[in-house]
C-alpha cells in the first residue's frame, strides 16, 4: 500500500510542478483547469475533451489543464459521481427517481460509454444528469480556478525565494 501511495504522491507533485512552472500568469493555468472541471462535471464521459480543448483555445487557457481537469470523472469515479449527480439533478427538477433506480440505469451507461446508451435510459434521467452536472459545475469551476491560481502563485513564490537565496550564496 505504501508503494502505491508513494507513486501517487510523486505523480501529484510532478503534475503540480508541470502546471506551475510556466511563465504565463497563474490565471492561464487556472482557466484551463476550471474549463476542464466544468466539462468534467457537466458533460458525459467521452464528450468532455471534445468541448474542453477547443474552449481552452478560445479562452486562451492551459490546454493540459483543460484535459486534466476533466479527469474528475474517470473510470473509477463515475460509478459514484454519475448516480449521485443524477439523483441531485432529479431532486432539483422534481423528478421522482430513487437512487437505486438511477444506479441501475447508470450501470448500462457506464459499461457502454456511448451517447446511445445515455439516450436509452430516458429523457427524465438524461435531464437529471445534465441538471445535476450543471449544478456541480457551477460549484466546482470557481473553486478549481481559485485553488489552482493560489497553488501556482504559491509555487512560483517559493521557487523565486529559493532562487534568490541561491544567488545570494
Amino acid at each position: 500500500m505504501s508503494g502505491w501511495w508513494s507513486r501517487f504522491k510523486r505523480k501529484c507533485a510532478a503534475l503540480y510542478r508541470l502546471t506551475a512552472r510556466g511563465h504565463r500568469p497563474p490565471s492561464y493555468a487556472a482557466r484551463g483547469w476550471a474549463i476542464g472541471m466544468f466539462y468534467g462535471c457537466a458533460m458525459p464521459f467521452g464528450a468532455q475533451l471534445v468541448f474542453s480543448v477547443p474552449t481552452a483555445f478560445l479562452l486562451k487557457a492551459d490546454k493540459i489543464g483543460a484535459v486534466l481537469g476533466t479527469l474528475i470523472t474517470n473510470h473509477f469515479t463515475i460509478f459514484i459521481i454519475y448516480p449521485f449527480q443524477c439523483w441531485v439533478g432529479a431532486k432539483l427538477l422534481g423528478i421522482d427517481l430513487s437512487y437505486a433506480q438511477i444506479a441501475e440505469a447508470m450501470k448500462k451507461v457506464v459499461a457502454e460509454q456511448t451517447f446511445s446508451s445515455l439516450a436509452s435510459i430516458g429523457g427524465r434521467l438524461v435531464s437529471a444528469f445534465f441538471a445535476g452536472g450543471i449544478m456541480f459545475a457551477a460549484i466546482m469551476t470557481p473553486i478549481t480556478y481559485f485553488v489552482v491560481a493560489f497553488l501556482v502563485t504559491r509555487y512560483r513564490r517559493i521557487r523565486d525565494k529559493i532562487a534568490a537565496t541561491r544567488k545570494s550564496n
